[in-house]
């Protein structure tokens, strides 16, 4: 692309419009049912939206036309992880072919071309598809690296300049349901309305990191991380390093996924790596690695779709599964072998990214083989993608953003320059004769020392030499913005290790986890309690209250550590009180005198859970893996969980089936309805399920039907304020205790346990799973009372906690915690 065609796009599709209305899309259709079309179809249809899936006809399925999308919705039902947030979503996904099916396109708002990476195959299905579509329909392309205007081009005529307006390039990373990014790629004709509201659409309803990106080879994510892959296995091959000791360098050490290189490349594929690198051919010193990958490709060996790539999964003489690890040299399969870089470890010990970075990259290189091989890879990293500004995106932040929604790293190329140090790495690399960009030695002659401001508000453009303003996209945000005080906002109100109260504004503050992993220990729980006591200064001076973090996950639980290690010195009396703290804060959570909105995300598990449970509402991001997990360490929901699940099995038979007023409360208790509730929660807890998705959250009863779900995590934080906002502003009062609960009792619990030994006699459980579920069916039928006797609230507390307390002491309790601190994986004993 020209440059002065990269200019034009900059000034017109390119500028942003951040308050753009997201466009209406009613119905879309996706064309090509391969693995990318069939995915993205699935994830309109997570969103709610009809979508048509075609594909060509089989010609040896005459009678079977549909044959091709048939196949690919159920494979997308098989599909590990979930394509879809729950199965009957598989129902919007309407299976179609090119023949039949082309006129029903007039009816859809977007239709997605995304057949193969083939511009003859992708030019005449365009043609045969343009006359159907309609008059004010977007048509895009799902393109990896094809030129958009020149698929446009290669239609001639029938491209109309209407059609021009409408038609962009959309690139979603595999899988879409999972992969925050979508590049959006306009072309000097598209109208740049249209892409700022399919923009707006994307990001507020698929829930997508949207990055606008210059039609050229590969965009941005793939232009720059593919090349960074190709400059890590060249470095590899020159210093002789083995593919694990490359994945340890390249993984959580300097903030990207666990996976590293090699492992992200057999998930990714081999072949669609080598497709990928061949639409660009910039450096003639990864040759020897381009050979490589294209030596994998001739022998099939693909990653995970083959079985084999760079790690192999294979059976040893004893029958027993190992995995295996390429051997570059011999181009052989070995056993793993754990990579031992001893700066690496000690790495491990710094308390933050930033840190981390610097102690590996201060090392002698002569000396660390950490040291030896990130300065060289970082380097290349660093100067290439600060020469794509300009080229690939309009600016550094657009690259950022771009990489590490679309690779996952915790940092881009420029925040990472900056947490390592922009003057003294660029010193550094000089020293050993590395690669610097002149862009770089600009911003430090115009007296920068970093591409990011302090507060991250501004960026220096290589382009104009100066700090520009970082466009804020309306909507997002981090608790980390709202940290420092501003203008009416105090910032940090109150924090210990565990948790921080902040100032959100407009009267909201919020309640941060962020403790390790936010596990859930006294620090957590004492914060949390004296915040929300209805006598505290905060109850006072703010209206309404949001509990989240900016962590990975809302929160993996309680603290086990904490919890074994006063079991195993016999400290009954501190186990009790910490429960008993546990269950208080979760009251003072559900009774506050201020609404109380859970905003949790990922992994949310056992004491996560059971904050969620309490709140006066939840607003929840759609990828929620949420579950009352306890019984896999040998316990039971401890903290109101068990308590919780009594409530809503008796609430829920209640919506179903109205007690009479004149019938006598047993009569109720011994409905099949509340039969049927109780055993649901009972499986829920016992077989400690977790959820794939907010939807099947919401199916086990763990969220309410009124809880509410954000799709873009980066928009959680202010849905959850708008929340507590709207709940303040309707005047809300809290819930009282409740003291009239009629219990399913005596009846249902022997019903319930039965249940329990059956499965124990089929080899489903083992004697302590038993244990535990038979406790849990006791709190939740609240115990062996007469079936309609009105209980309190209270009363199911003390028995859950007395049935935890129980549990804390078994042998084989303390055996499942031990286990799965060390192996992070339940034991079954």
């Amino acid at each position: 692309m020209t440059t002065a065609a990269t200019a034009e796009i900059s000034e017109q599709a390119l500028k942003p419009m951040p308050n753009a209305e997201p466009m209406l899309i009613r119905s879309a259709a996706v064309l090509g049912a391969g693995t990318m079309g069939s995915r993205i179809a699935a994830h309109l249809a997570n969103c709610g939206i009809p979508v048509l899936l075609l594909d060509i006809v089989p010609a040896t399925e005459a009678d079977s036309r549909n044959k091709l999308a048939t196949s690919a919705i159920e494979a997308l039902l098989k599909a590990k992880p979930a394509a879809f947030y729950e199965p009957n979503l598989a129902r919007l996904v309407t299976p179609g072919n090119f023949e039949d099916d082309l006129p029903k396109l007039a009816s859809c708002d977007w239709v997605i071309e995304a057949v193969t990476e083939n511009l003859e195959v992708k030019q005449s299905l365009l043609t045969r598809v343009l006359p159907h579509i309609g008059p004010s329909a977007i048509l895009t392309t799902n393109t990896s690296g094809l030129p958009i205007a020149q698929i446009a081009k290669s239609l001639g005529n029938a491209f109309t300049p209407s059609f021009s307006k409408r038609w962009f390039g959309t690139h979603f990373f595999n899988p879409p349901r999972y992969m925050r990014l979508l590049e959006v790629i306009p072309t000097t004709d598209t109208d740049p309305a249209i892409v700022a509201a399919l923009s707006a659409f994307a990001d507020r309803i698929l829930g997508k990191q949207v990055v606008l990106a210059h039609d050229t080879p590969n965009f941005i994510a793939n232009r720059i991380g593919t090349s960074n892959m190709f400059a890590a296995l060249t470095l590899m091959q020159q210093q002789g390093l083995t593919v694990e000791e490359v994945d340890a360098l390249t993984g959580t050490a300097i903030g990207w996924p666990r996976t590293g290189t090699f492992r992200l490349a057999d998930m990714v594929g081999i072949d669609i790596l080598a497709h990928v690198a061949s639409n660009f051919r910039e450096d003639s010193t990864n040759d020897s690695a381009q050979q490589l990958i294209g030596s994998m490709v001739e022998r099939r060996w693909l990653g995970d779709k083959t079985g084999q790539g760079f790690y192999k999964k294979a059976r040893n003489a004893g029958g027993e599964e190992e995995r295996l690890a390429l051997d570059l040299n011999t181009l052989e399969y070995r056993p793993l072998a754990k990579a031992k870089i001893p700066s690496l470890e000690m790495a491990k010990n710094a308390a933050s990214l930033p840190e981390r970075l610097r102690m590996l990259l201060a090392n002698d290189p002569k000396k660390d083989k950490a040291a030896a091989y990130l300065l060289p890879l970082l380097a290349n990293l660093w100067s290439y993608a600060a020469d794509r500004i300009g080229e690939v995106a309009d600016d550094a932040p657009s690259i950022d953003r771009a990489i590490c929604a679309g690779f996952n790293w915790e940092l881009g190329p420029f925040a990472m320059w900056d947490a390592a140090g922009v003057p003294g790495t660029v010193a550094r690399l000089k020293e050993l004769g590395l690669p610097v960009s002149p862009r770089v030695e600009a911003l430090l002659s115009s007296g920068f020392i970093s591409w990011y401001s302090t507060d991250g508000s501004s960026c220096y453009s290589p382009i104009t030499g100066q700090m520009e303003q970082v466009a804020k996209i309306p909507g997002h945000a981090t608790i980390a913005d709202f940290r420092s005080a501003a203008g009416t906002r105090q910032g940090v109100v109150r924090k210990n290790t565990g948790a921080s109260l902040v100032d959100l504004g407009d009267g909201i503050g919020c309640l941060q986890l962020h403790s390790v992993k936010s596990a859930i220990g006294g620090d957590v729980v004492s914060l949390l309690s004296s915040v929300l006591n209805p006598t505290s200064d905060a109850v006072r001076d703010f209206r309404g209250f949001v509990i989240s973090s900016d962590q990975e996950n809302f929160s993996v639980g309680a603290n086990l550590m904490q919890l074994l290690l006063a079991m195993q010195e016999g400290e009954w009396s501190d186990v009790n009180l910490a429960i008993r703290n546990f269950q208080q804060m979760t009251a003072a959570i559900k009774f506050c005198p201020r609404p109380v909105v859970v905003a949790p995300f990922g992994m949310c598990l056992g004491g996560g859970t059971e904050i969620c449970m309490h709140a006066t509402t939840r607003q929840v991001h759609a990828e929620l893996y949420m579950g009352l997990v306890e019984a896999g360490v040998g316990l039971i929901p401890g903290g109101g969980g068990t308590k919780e699940m009594a409530l809503r099995a008796h609430d829920l038979a209640v919506a179903l089936v109205p007690p009479e007023p004149r019938d006598p409360p047993a009569k109720f208790a011994q409905s099949g309805e509340y039969a049927t509730a109780l055993k649901r929660a009972l499986e829920t807890i016992a077989m400690a399920k977790v959820s794939t998705s907010a939807a099947e959250a919401r199916s086990l009863g763990l969220l309410a039907p009124s809880d509410s779900v954000t799709r873009n995590r980066a928009r959680l934080l202010l849905d959850a304020k708008a929340q507590a906002i709207l709940l303040a502003e309707q005047g809300y009062v809290p819930p009282i205790p409740r003291s009239q609960i009629p219990v399913a009792g005596l009846a249902a619990l022997s019903t319930l346990e039965t249940g329990i030994f059956l499965m124990g006699e089929a080899g489903f459980a083992s004697e302590h799973d038993q244990k535990v579920a038979r406790k849990t069916a006791d709190v939740l039928c609240g115990g062996r009372l007469t079936p309609g006797s009105p209980v309190s609230e209270q009363y199911l507390l003390d028995l859950e906690r007395e049935a935890f307390l129980s549990l804390c002491g078994e042998r084989k309790t303390q055996e499942r915690i031990a286990h799965t601190l060390k192996t992070g994986k339940p034991l079954r004993n």
